[in-house]
């Protein structure tokens, strides 16, 4: 047992006895994860900050991103750290299983993909040395935890994550910055997370802001029994970063999401140009030269006219900031839809951030005359794709046909005019949580056969394609076998359903979007349901679907979607002639953690967005590197995950892009819904009262045959692909009969996801767009 944990132990049982007065078997499961957190960051504090101290004389890169999807962090910092089995048998020799901070609540402070691959990246950063720093905001209450009420509607309440402590992070009072606004000002506190590296010294650093007012309290008016007015400065503080993307469907809370972007880009600026002075001087020209910055998606875009704002300040000129900044920033966009595209009314950031407004201007000024057919303002709305596409270096998109619809379609103007920085970094995923902690039996497996070091370098995972054989089949089946077991039982105990470990288990687990058509999946189930009733499909395999997904509060149409899988799921679950072929669960408050026993689980990953619109995915990797095969369209990472596995070891179904921009403007849903009959059975249950029926299920029905006033009908051509993916579904399900062919394809997913190494793609980044190298040590 090496000393490094007898140590933590030590700290952990004299944290608990000095701040609660309760030994180590007498903790709350709460106690014990906030003493045990505060003795793992005693025992790396000098690594980490030795880390901070190496990176100082050179380039570095900085992450700026509105989510960071950290979920639940002790599991993963021990893992890291290479003492979780050491540290779980030493709790269990003092009668502690620490399997009992599973009760721990995630670090929710993000809403899905985009902000679990920021996290992604930071832990690939610290694991391959690279020099990269996170800036995000700290979040009073992250995505909303989320449940079903008795009629299957999506219920949401505060999650408040730091309700029992926060041990994974420090207070930086000493490093607070100013961020001022027309009508108030407020203090930016840094909260400093360590992103531990993987079989390295590394500790990166997540530095997250959190709004207090400068006065908490207004003493006169407190005095005067004005309450409300007394804590106003303080609500008002506090109220940006109280809540994740807080509802922006008024005036008011659009204006609170730019305060939040506003904050995100001011303070982390201010603190790299102070960090800036310390190690180089005071020369700001020489910005570029030591930092890049790399805007998560256009919710930090502001911190383009900001940069350029702050240097103005300190006597540049407007072309000398303008140039500095155009050479610090690149932009990674995550989505091809012009709605997800962020547009603010110049007359809404003005009554937020008039200065910045006043500099956008002028960047649009020098733009439209140096290209006159371009434009970054236009009908009086500030388009923040095209800002940070126009200043700055490069602009990515994150998987090979995503950068190929940026540059034909999307920006094809932007394109034409700046070639050169457009670029594609298909995105990655973390094999150490991923795989390393989430599946450690399949871990164990393939070390077996192709020795260790695969988690921190995933090519050396390729080397279980010459040993697929009957025998490794068997075992993977086996691995899979358990972890079906497991997944029963966490089922059993949040959602009391119980499932059997022998059936399929077919997966969709994601945000709850139209695009990526879960609707398109329970319409599906219910026809195989009418078909499994009537004995039209004798050689169905037994499958429990299973969904997991949150909609925005705000979204209707999506939240109807959940409540009809619900009733879905309550009418056949209830009905004793499907019981032993079909299951469906809607997972309550889909997370991290959740995720982690979910997909090491599953045989099938739907993947099923129309060709064109998911702009990667990282589910689809990460259900992939655990052994599942995709049931998915040529969208996004599908694609690539296709060449890599070979198309014959997934199932590939639905149009093409091309196929769909062939006939969307003369598509007719209605034509499909006449010419078949069991999916016209399926989508009228929508109506006919098969399931109970609501208006917004009715607004379901229309929208699919009839459109709106907003979308023709059936926008994500759910119909246009229902008889392919019906057919590539019913297909996987005949295939898994033969166990050794399904697990050959099974193995071969594994053995072929080295690309998806989110160190692979921090480390093109780091060549390719930040032009930084790893630090040694």
């Amino acid at each position: 047992m090496n000393n490094n944990c007898l140590n933590i132990l030590k700290w952990t049982e004299a944290q608990l006895k000095y701040t609660y007065d309760v030994s180590l078997q007498q903790a709350t499961p709460q106690e014990l994860h906030e003493a045990l957190g505060q003795a793992v960051m005693m025992a790396i504090s000098d690594d980490w900050s030795r880390s901070k101290k190496t990176r100082m004389p050179n380039r570095k890169a900085y992450y700026f991103s509105a989510e960071y999807l950290i979920g639940r962090l002790v599991y993963s910092n021990l893992f890291n750290l290479g003492i979780l089995d050491e540290m779980k048998e030493l709790f269990a020799q003092r009668g502690v299983d620490l399997a009992i901070l599973e009760d721990i609540e995630d670090d929710a402070l993000g809403n899905g993909g985009l902000g679990r691959l920021a996290a992604c990246f930071l832990d690939s950063a610290a694991s391959t040395n690279i020099p990269l720093s996170g800036y995000g905001l700290r979040y009073k209450f992250g995505l909303f935890k989320q449940s079903f009420d008795a009629e299957g509607n999506q219920v949401e309440n505060a999650d408040d994550w730091t309700k029992f402590g926060d041990p994974w992070s420090f207070r930086r009072y000493n490093h607070t910055v100013k961020v001022k606004f027309p009508d108030h000002t407020v203090l930016a506190v840094p909260y400093d997370v360590p992103i531990i590296g993987y079989d390295t010294s590394n500790v990166g650093t997540l530095r997250l802001w959190q709004c207090e007012a400068e006065e908490e309290l207004d003493f006169n008016a407190f005095n005067n029994q004005d309450y409300l007015r007394a804590l106003d400065a303080k609500n008002k503080a506090e109220d940006i970063t109280r809540v994740l993307y807080p509802n922006d469907s008024t005036w008011e809370g659009k204006r609170l999401r730019i305060k939040q972007q506003y904050v995100l880009s001011s303070a982390s600026l201010q603190d790299m140009l102070r960090t800036f002075k310390i190690a180089h001087g005071n020369d700001l020209s020489r910005f570029a030269e030591f930092y890049a910055v790399q805007l998560n998606d256009t919710h930090p875009a502001m911190s383009i006219p900001e940069l350029i704002r702050l240097l103005m300040a300190e006597g540049m000129s407007f072309d000398d900031a303008f140039n500095v900044a155009q050479k610090t920033f690149s932009y990674t966009n995550h989505t091809v839809m012009g709605e997800a595209l962020e547009k603010w009314p110049l007359d809404l950031m003005r009554s937020v951030v008039p200065e910045i407004v006043d500099i956008i201007c002028r960047i649009d000024e020098k733009l439209k005359w140096e290209h006159p057919g371009l434009f970054i303002v236009k009908d009086n709305t500030a388009h923040m794709a095209n800002l940070s596409i126009y200043v700055g270096s490069y602009i990515n998109g994150v998987a090979e046909i995503h950068s190929q619809i940026l540059k034909d379609d999307c920006f094809k103007d932007w394109y034409y005019a700046f070639p050169e920085r457009f670029q594609n970094k298909t995105n990655g995923i973390t094999p150490r949580r991923w795989l390393g902690l989430c599946n450690p039996e399949l871990t164990e497996m393939i070390r077996q056969h192709v020795g260790t070091g695969f988690l921190k370098n995933l090519e050396l995972i390729g080397g279980l394609k010459d040993q697929i054989n009957n025998g490794t089949i068997v075992e993977f089946n086996a691995v899979k076998r358990k972890k079906k077991e497991q997944l029963c039982a966490v089922i059993a105990k949040h959602e009391g359903v119980m499932l059997n470990p022998d059936f399929i288990f077919d997966v969709q687990v994601k945000r709850l979007h139209e695009y990526k058509r879960q609707l398109m999946n329970i319409l599906s189930i219910v026809d195989i349901y009418f078909r499994l009733k009537e004995g039209r499909l004798p050689d169905f395999h037994p499958t429990v679907y299973l969904f997991g997904a949150k909609s925005a509060p705000g979204y209707a149409r999506a939240k109807a979607i959940i409540r009809y899988i619900n009733r879905v799921a309550k009418m056949i679950n209830n009905d004793p002639a499907v019981a032993d072929k079909l299951k469906v669960v809607f997972v309550q408050n889909y997370n991290c953690s959740y995720a982690e026993h979910i997909i090491p689980a599953a045989d099938i990953s739907e993947q099923i967005s129309p060709a064109g619109t998911e702009a990667s995915g990282t589910g689809n990797m990460k259900l992939m590197l655990n052994g599942a095969v995709t049931l998915g369209t040529l969208d996004g990472a599908n694609v690539e995950i296709a060449q890599e596995a070979g198309k014959e070891n997934e199932y590939i179904f639905g149009h093409t892009v091309e196929q769909i921009n062939a006939v969307k403007d003369t598509y007719r849903s209605r034509d499909i819904y006449d010419s078949n009959p069991d999916l016209r059975r399926a989508i009228n249950t929508l109506v006919d009262g098969t399931v109970p029926t609501d208006d917004a299920q009715r607004e379901l029905f229309h929208a699919l045959l009839d459109g709106t006033s907003w979308h023709k009908a059936d926008h994500y051509f759910v119909l246009l692909d229902y008889a392919s993916y019906l057919d590539a579904k019913l297909q996987a399900n005949r295939d898994y009969a033969d166990r050794l062919a399904f697990g050959r394809k099974c193995l071969m997913n594994v053995a072929s996801a080295a690309k998806f190494s989110s160190d692979r793609t921090i480390r093109q980044y780091a060549e390719e767009i930040w032009h930084i190298t790893p630090t040694q040590y």
